[in-house]
């Protein structure tokens, strides 16, 4: 998992470039939810090259952005360059020193899979006061967009990624659980709250390809199957849906409260 993890720092322009925003909503809710303001203090675990960073820092709050790889601390950095209050640090957030004052949220957006399950729930509980927000961002690809075409791409996968399953299909945002069960089941939290949006993004063909990109398991691919790979998804997406095609994401927003004491 951790040289998986470290594949993003690989292109960290591209990841700035194709990676999608959050919804404005969502970002909304979580802003709401936390009571964010001047005086909030947040601390972001692995912000990447600021996407949910930028929308916290136009809030006025003090932000504390742990970010691991050095590529994608320096874009994040350029992007918050007009928001004083924002500090982006290079650091395995699982290894980086608290600090003595506490913070009133902690967020982790599309990451916290990544973090080592031991401490992923314990440390930000430390991080936070009493009554302090842990809200997660999840992500998930479902059906939806233009969905013939995420079924017929799957052959493409079957054929240069030995580890696809046969038969994989994306599921609608109906049918996928929450994320918010290890939450729930702590003790160092209550009032887990879940939140949804979805949101379809256009893609060219040039656009879907660079999205593929910042993806770990593509990346990981030795190089000539992810170039088949690539190839065939262009082809298809050129020759079957005239160079566009449509992606639907599901985000997730769980918000627990911590517990005093």
């Amino acid at each position: 998992m951790t040289a998986l993890r470290e594949t993003f720092n690989q292109d960290a322009e591209r990841y700035d470039r194709a990676r999608p925003r959050y919804p404005p909503e969502l970002v909304a809710e979580l802003a709401r939810a936390a009571g964010l303001g001047p005086h909030s203090r947040v601390l972001e675990i692995a912000p990447g090259t600021g996407q949910l960073t930028v929308p916290l820092a136009e809030s006025g709050c003090h932000v504390t952005a742990v970010e691991l790889g050095d590529a994608m601390a320096r874009v994040a950095r350029r992007r918050l360059a007009r928001f004083p209050r924002v500090e982006v640090r290079v650091a395995e957030f699982e290894s980086w020193p608290l600090p003595d004052e506490p913070f009133d949220l902690v967020v982790c957006a599309t990451a916290f899979h990544w973090l080592d399950p031991a401490v992923r729930v314990v440390k930000p509980a430390r991080a936070l006061r009493p009554g302090g927000r842990l809200a997660l961002v999840l992500t998930e690809h479902v059906a939806g967009g233009t969905e013939e075409f995420f079924a017929r791409v799957q052959r493409c996968y079957e054929r240069w990624d030995p580890a696809t399953p046969p038969g994989l299909r994306l599921q609608p945002a109906s049918e996928i659980p929450t994320g918010s069960a290890e939450l729930e089941d702590s003790p160092l939290f209550e009032q887990v709250t879940v939140a949804r949006r979805t949101q379809d993004i256009t893609y060219s063909t040039d656009e879907y390809i660079d999205i593929l990109l910042t993806y770990s398991n593509h990346r990981a691919l030795p190089p000539a199957s992810r170039q088949g790979l690539l190839t065939c998804v262009r082809e298809l997406i050129d020759t079957g849906y005239d160079g566009s095609v449509t992606k639907r994401y599901l985000h997730e927003l769980v918000v627990a409260t911590r517990v005093a004491g």
